[in-house]
């Protein structure tokens, strides 16, 4: 070789080596510009397989348990790829490396002691350069090289370049890993303060609202974009029986959701988590026998998430959340969506409790206006009418006989003014009467009927009916009495009133019977406003019979039959006026 050859050559030398740093400088600054991880990690294996001219390159990242939690690789086709069967487990030369910590060069791979060959399918690869990546003196993970374009082996200024992309490459994936945790702890304070929100919702509307329909449609919203749920439901427990009714839906295919819409409890998945009071979930709906809803996995639903909505009072309703495909639900998510369900559960004790209040505070509005109206008008009224009698004794025949029609005609009125306000009291105070004993419940209402009413009154009770009635039947029974009894006072303009509870065939029958004016039955139920309609509907509630009977002028019986459980039959009770059974 000549001087100028020898100068030319050192040259080219010289260029090779500076075009690589500059190609190395590039690869690097790429390394900076994306954040992702996993987009990472592949400009990696691209950059090293380029600057040290190889044939494959793939780097791994230590899962921490001397194994390989990520393996990514450059220069295999597909067809290559899918004949490999496993992925590399950190054993053989690769383990080698994560032990020793250092780079390893080789010109060919099966010489080396720590080698255990490849797996069936594995292309065939030679030569071998693996470069650690640590930061701080932690492993990241291993850049492996092979097969070596146009030469034999890997070159040192080969392996030095790498353990210099190396090296950038342990920051970069640090600050993608920074970035990441960051993301995700953003993600999860976004979550934070999104269930931060709906519980302090929660809390305000527990002891501020009023409309509860409204809330739960909003809360549900609400759940469903925390969760990301594709759809969801409420059922809430009927208040006359332990069944729970479908009160809210939101998301998709409510047609499915509407084919059925109650449960009782134990039935399906609804009734059970009602039943049990316990949270329940399934990322396999179309296995759960117990679902009896085979539309929703027809609608693509195989997730779904139950929470009961519990307070002091019980389980008052049953949350539901159903998503598409399999969704798992981490054991944090069900803690939170127990926790609202029993948020959701207090505030529909407190409306519960509200309305109450408000009842209450309304009868006793209404039993107070009923005692002023006794003890001050009626009275006041009473005493006019007293004091125009007397006025009546006191006059001379003459002045008698010119004013007695005029005094009669405002006497008449007074009494009817006072009949009409002591129906008004009827009707406006409550009973406060207990339903465990049925006749002395009836008993006491014929009690304050006579003290308001002056009129005559019998109550006949056969022993025992009272007790074979169920208390659905007792409670009917009574308020049906009350009813019939405040529309005697009303409208029938009677002299006397009988309640009757007994046997009549296999049955027992409650009457209230009156002499008073009646009326024609099919043109005049009218009259009785809606009354009539209130007692039908309680007798068909407790599984009973309604019937009612008048004439003009022949007074009217309400009789009211319910089903019992056959005992022993006691002696035939008397026989009452206008007894529809005689």
């Amino acid at each position: 070789m000549t001087v100028d050859e020898g100068i030319e050559g050192g040259a080219a030398a010289r260029a090779g080596g500076e075009e690589r740093m500059r190609a190395l400088h590039r690869a690097t600054l790429s390394l900076y510009t994306d954040l992702s991880l996993d987009s990472i990690l592949h400009r990696i294996v691209e950059a090293a397989r380029e600057l040290a001219e190889a044939t494959y390159s793939a780097i791994g990242v230590v899962d921490g348990r001397g194994g390989l939690a990520t393996f990514i690789t450059a220069g295999l086709s597909p067809e290559d790829q899918a004949r490999i069967p496993h992925r590399p487990t950190g054993r053989g030369l690769l383990g080698e490396m994560m032990r020793a910590g250092r780079s390893i060069r080789l010109p060919d791979i099966s010489q080396h002691p720590s080698s255990i060959g490849f797996p069936a399918g594995h292309p065939p690869m030679r030569s071998f350069l693996g470069v650690p990546v640590a930061a701080y003196g932690r492993a990241i993970g291993q850049i492996y090289l092979t097969d070596k374009r146009d030469a034999a082996e890997f070159t040192e200024e080969d392996q030095n370049l790498i353990e210099l992309l190396a090296a950038h490459a342990a920051a970069a994936i640090e600050n993608a890993r920074l970035y990441q945790a960051v993301q995700e702890r953003e993600a999860e304070l976004r979550q934070r303060n999104e269930e931060l929100e709906l519980s302090n919702a929660l809390t305000s509307a527990a002891s501020t609202t009023s409309d509860v329909d409204g809330l739960l449609e909003s809360i549900l919203e609400r759940i469903l974009e925390l969760f990301e749920a594709q759809a969801g439901e409420i059922y809430l427990r009927d208040e006359d029986s332990y069944a729970f009714s479908l009160a809210v839906h939101r998301g998709l295919a409510p047609k499915v959701f509407s084919e059925r819409t109650i449960y009782r409890a134990g039935e399906g998945i609804i009734g059970l988590v009602a039943e049990s009071g316990q949270p329940y979930w399934t990322d396999r709906l179309e296995t759960e026998a117990r679902l009896q809803r085979p539309a929703l996995v027809q609608a693509g639903f195989h997730t779904m998430a139950s929470v009961p909505l519990a307070a002091h009072g019980g389980v008052l309703g049953v949350l539901t959340l159903v998503f598409l495909g399999a969704r798992a639900m981490l054991e944090r998510e069900m803690r939170l969506l127990t926790a609202i369900g029993s948020g959701v559960g207090i505030v529909l004790e407190n409306a519960r409790l509200l309305r109450q209040a408000r009842r209450l505070a309304i009868l006793e509005e209404r039993e107070r206006i009923g005692m002023d109206l006794h003890d001050g008008i009626i009275q006041a009224i009473y005493a006019v009418g007293l004091s125009l009698d007397s006025a009546r004794l006191l006059s001379t025949p003459r002045e008698r006989k010119e004013g007695a029609d005029a005094l009669d005609r405002a006497i008449d009125g007074l009494n009817a003014i006072i009949r009409d306000i002591r129906s008004y009291i009827l009707d406006l105070q409550p009973s406060h009467i207990p339903m465990e004993d049925l006749g002395e419940a009836l008993r006491r209402l014929l009690g304050e009927f006579r003290a308001n009413s002056l009129m005559e009154t019998d109550l006949i009770l056969e022993p025992g009916a009272a007790e074979r009635l169920p208390a659905p039947a007792r409670m009917g029974a009574f308020l049906i009495a009350q009813e019939a009894i405040a529309n005697v006072a009303k409208h029938s303009r009677a002299k006397h009133a009988w309640i009757s509870l007994r046997r009549l065939d296999d049955s027992i029958a409650l009457q209230v019977i009156d002499n008073g004016e009646g009326f024609d039955s099919g043109v005049q139920s009218s009259l009785l406003g809606h009354g009539l309609s209130n007692m039908v509907a309680r007798a068909h509630s407790a599984g009973g019979e309604f019937e009612i009977v008048s004439n003009p002028g022949e007074g009217t019986t309400v009789t009211a039959r319910f089903p019992f459980a056959h005992g022993s039959v006691d002696e035939p009770p008397p026989k009452l006026p206008h007894d529809v059974s005689a």
